[in-house]
């Protein structure tokens, strides 16, 4: 046969090959999944597989076919997903698996469309999430250490694991039944911290690995990041160049496995997001293939939006938007379509890949050649040119092949080059945002101002600073810390200093706003140093402290701090007085917050003011109101707030999440302007948009944008 151009005549017949091969989303009961040292084997046959990940609170159940669909159109053979504790268990024994948190519900789509599923249970997860998944009740339980040999935390992390390991067998949904389950991941990057526990992390990981295994899924547990993961779970690889670092699987009889090829990386307030590229991406997962690997699964492939509180420290609404799947669902190009064409390069040869013997040949200095072969099954080479910056022409079988810099070609039959990593055939497209509506009329708009409240308005006292979360319970971002402060006489140019290991700060002094301040990801404390202004007599220093999301990840997770760690007055060129063991008074949480402002039926429970003399703008600690109706079409839709500062936002009472376009990044940008509405949340009028603003911005500024790509030939609608 002709030797045929990249991506024409053999990219048919490979597609061909990849639907018609792809299996059916289950395995048969009678053979199950098991795995030998080259693959996991599915129905007696072994598995060349790609993955990748959708978490299904990050979108909605009515995009969930669309996400799925687009996902199997890349090529793509299993959905993975965390399971997320602190959604299904928000309080101790009581369970939501409803909504966005129908677990079971997504897994059966996936499933109606042919794909299997890896489910990682954890139940701890880290991925950017409030926590790391574990509900907060946990760090009241008596005796509570996270994550390690620790009995109140092995018995509940058992009985979670076990109620969805029994949920999903009540279903038929592992593959050791029919379904399309065929893996379980127990913890996750657990070597990370591994060490902070001595000997009791080895025996946790050693008890975690036989609880999973006991509870008899009849499909393989993995662990990633776990050198020692006890047998029979595999160990696999998290990382962007796993065919670089990952040693493989700690026994020979395991198949060596990529359970998270980061497609980009998240994005924390304050920071730009990071650009992966397509050539990149696809470079090493091609190496990790030519190296023995069987399994790899993209995180993430379509990565969605952190609603709500959802999000941990810093981190921003929009989760891994250069996915190939963008955050609204829409493709990315050229990542989307140039690993589509990996993909079925890759299944194309897939029986020389699983069952050939491989050589390693040395082809040049940087150069070299993977092959595998085999007399009955055929033949198939990887050819790596490890230079980054030249062109390579390099001598295969009495072939000559040229290679671009950096650069993996498959050799389809050892002899036909059918794909190059570096070689992108798929045109770019360009994602638009289209205002549709500016909320820019002042009397559409009302405001309620939140109330500042004063030591003797608390009924929570303290002769000291008390830690925020103990107060809060995570119920809600902020925490007033209140006190009474009589200056004497001879107090001159008084300033306040402020340090807190929370995430935010406002300061009030008898209610006027006198300073904020805030941390970021890499500086974890705030220091605020702000002149006030103190009358004589009794002042009122009301402080809110404010998180943006609890950590995910890190050792002894349940003893960490948060909120005012110190608070001194200073005046000048006398003395410093130290506030810390002072009267504190306390009130948890926002008015607005505590009736649900943001629900209609709770709309009358304050008065709200029409804009009147300029009432509206630049207040803090302003909760707004206004009416719209939805765009037309069924494209994304988002919310700009570029012109406001730090809160929330909330349509007809679904909170879309955190905004904060007042932090930018080291360029002056906001790290994101743009916040994702759901249609699911919108009905065809009478809208209810409520947003709570801390510092202080202009509502009149706010618009709704719809969402679409152009310069590809792919569709420009999620819903298609």
């Amino acid at each position: 046969m002709a030797p045929c151009r990249v991506g024409l005549c053999w990219i048919l017949l490979a597609m061909v090959l990849v639907l018609s091969t792809a299996g059916a989303g289950r395995a048969t009961a009678e053979k199950g999944v098991t795995y030998d040292g080259r693959s996991l084997i599915i129905d007696g046959q072994r598995k060349l597989l790609f993955s990748g990940s959708i978490h299904y609170p990050r979108s909605t159940p009515e995009m969930w076919p669309s996400l799925i669909k687009k996902t199997k159109e890349g090529g793509i053979d299993v959905i993975d997903t965390y399971v997320f504790w602190n959604l299904h268990e928000p309080k101790l024994g009581q369970y939501d698996f409803s909504g966005r948190n129908d677990l079971l519900k997504f897994i059966k789509e996936i499933r109606s469309q042919g794909l299997y599923v890896c489910l990682r249970i954890g139940p701890f997860i880290e991925a950017e999430w409030n926590y790391g998944g574990l509900p907060f009740w946990l760090r009241d339980v008596p005796g509570m250490v996270y994550r390690t040999d620790n009995e109140p935390f092995k018995f509940h992390m058992r009985k979670f694991t076990s109620k969805i390991v029994n949920m999903m067998k009540s279903e038929g949904l592992y593959a050791s039944q029919g379904g399309p389950i065929i893996l379980s991941q127990i913890e996750n990057e657990y070597g990370n911290v591994q060490a902070a526990f001595r000997e009791k992390g080895a025996s946790y990981v050693k008890w975690a690995a036989k609880m999973a295994v006991g509870l008899q899924t009849g499909v393989p547990w993995i662990m990633c990041k776990q050198p020692d993961a006890p047998d029979p779970v595999i160990n696999t690889c998290n990382g962007m160049r796993c065919g670089d670092t990952f040693p493989g699987p700690n026994s020979p009889n395991k198949p060596k496995m990529w359970t998270e090829d980061w497609t980009s990386f998240f994005q924390v307030y304050g920071a730009p997001p990071y650009i992966r590229s397509a050539e990149d991406i696809a470079y090493h997962a091609a190496l990790f293939l030519a190296k023995n690997g069987s399994y790899i699964n993209y995180y993430m492939y379509h990565g969605g939006t952190n609603f709500g509180r959802t999000s941990s420290s810093y981190f921003i609404t929009g989760y891994y938007d250069q996915a190939p799947l963008d955050e609204y669902g829409l493709l990315r190009q050229p990542k989307y379509g140039h690993l589509k064409e990996l993909h079925a390069a890759i299944k194309s040869t897939a029986n020389p890949l699983l069952h050939g013997k491989q050589t390693i040949l040395s082809v040049g200095p940087m150069q070299q050649a993977y092959v595998f072969e085999d007399a009955r099954r055929g033949c198939v080479a990887f050819l790596v040119n490890n230079d980054a910056r030249k062109v390579i022409q390099i001598q295969f079988r009495n072939n000559a092949f040229s290679l671009r810099p950096k650069s993996i070609g498959i050799l389809q039959n050892c002899k036909t080059l059918i794909y190059e990593t570096a070689k992108v055939n798929v045109p770019s497209n360009m994602r638009v945002t289209t205002p549709v509506h500016t909320f820019n009329v002042p009397d559409k708009w009302e405001v309620f101002r939140e109330t500042i409240p004063t030591f003797l308005g608390t009924s929570l006292k303290a002769n000291e600073l008390l830690e925020h979360t103990k107060l809060t319970k995570d119920k809600s971002d902020y925490l007033w810390y209140t006190l009474r402060f009589k200056p004497d006489s001879h107090c001159k140019k008084p300033s306040l200093f402020i340090e807190s290991s929370g995430h935010v700060v406002h300061v009030f002094i008898n209610n006027a706003l006198a300073g904020s301040g805030h941390g970021s990801r890499d500086i974890r404390a705030v220091k605020l140093h702000v002149p006030v202004n103190l009358i004589n007599g009794q002042n009122n220093i009301s402080i809110l402290s404010g998180m943006v999301g609890l950590p995910d990840s890190g050792a002894y997770m349940e003893s960490k701090s948060y909120g005012l760690t110190r608070a001194q007055i200073s005046c000048e060129g006398t003395k410093t007085i130290d506030l810390s063991r002072s009267q504190w008074g306390y009130s948890v949480g926002l008015l607005g917050e505590k009736v649900r402002l943001y629900k209609w039926r709770n709309l009358k429970r304050v008065k709200w003011s029409t804009n009147n003399a300029g009432l509206i703008k630049n207040h803090p600690l302003a909760w707004y109101k206004t009416m719209f109706d939805e765009p037309s079409g069924d494209g994304p839709v988002g919310l700009n707030m570029e012109s406001m500062g730090k809160g929330e936002m909330w349509v007809n009472g679904e909170s879309i999440g955190r905004y904060w376009v007042s932090f930018l990044t080291p360029s002056g940008h906001p790290s994101q302007s743009i916040y994702h509405i759901p249609r699911e949340f919108l009905k065809p009028s009478g809208n209810l948009l409520v947003v709570l603003e801390e510092e202080g911005g202009d509502p009149l500024g706010i618009s709704l944008n719809t969402i679409s790509v152009v310069g590809s030939n792919q569709s420009q609608s999620p819903l298609s």
